[in-house]
């Protein structure tokens, strides 16, 4: 496994908002997190990337032990974070906002550079010049995953990666997160876009007030109706 969570309990401030989370992303894997907004998908992603600090529990990167690190030490180890807030540098250029994120830490066929990432995301080497904040809000989300590429993170950790974009863009993003498992990155999705992210993953996990309250195959997921209903229709 190359993410091993067991048992994390977090809280913000004095509220309990992570109940005992434990959940596994193999090498290569899609493993896709669900669940209704507000039910703590985003603060498991946070407390992996060490943004939110468990209180108990423990979270293994490759076997590691990463509790109680450093966010940035987190990130040297191999695990890159696609925000849902976006969190680009407005002031500097798209070009710029990319050679911030650069890290070669993998094999040169695996390695992402600028001119990969220009050829996969068309937009933005067009507005290679153009800083960020002027950036429409798909453009933006598009270069939050670009610049977390150019880190060449092992494990991916991506929240809803597909809000407010066409569905051109959909297709996009889906189609270089296939690519990124199938050069050997692994991959924890959250995303309401339920089919869309069901349909590259091979693990479901569903959160309800913050708790797993199912785990299994994406065919074990879609077997199950009441869980669905129960969990995460409106």
């Amino acid at each position: 496994m190359v993410l091993e969570l067991d048992k994390i309990d977090a809280f913000y401030g004095k509220s309990h908002v992570l109940h005992k989370v434990s959940m596994e992303v193999g090498e290569g894997e899609i493993v896709t997190l669900l669940g209704r907004n507000g039910v703590g998908k985003s603060t498991t992603l946070k407390s992996i990337m060490g943004l939110v600090s468990p209180r108990n529990g423990s979270i293994r990167f490759k076997g590691e032990e990463i509790v109680g690190l450093r966010p940035y030490k987190i990130c040297c180890k191999g695990i890159g974070y696609v925000p849902e807030e976006r969190r680009i540098f407005p002031l500097l250029t798209v070009r710029q906002n990319l050679l911030v994120g650069l890290r070669n830490n993998r094999p040169t066929g695996h390695r992402w550079t600028i001119e990969k990432i220009y050829n996969h995301f068309p937009q933005l080497a067009r507005r290679e010049r153009q800083r960020g904040g002027y950036l429409s809000g798909g453009e933006q989300q598009m270069l939050t995953l670009a610049r977390t590429l150019m880190g060449n993170p092992e494990l991916l950790l991506v929240d809803e990666p597909t809000e407010g974009l066409a569905p051109i863009l959909v297709e996009m993003v889906i189609n270089i997160l296939v690519e990124i498992k199938e050069g050997g990155g692994s991959i924890l999705l959250v995303s309401q876009a339920i089919d869309m992210a069901i349909g590259v993953t091979k693990q479901v996990y569903i959160m309800s007030k913050g708790e797993v309250v199912f785990g299994g195959t994406k065919e074990k997921f879609y077997a199950d109706e009441g869980i669905r209903k129960k969990y995460l229709e409106v």
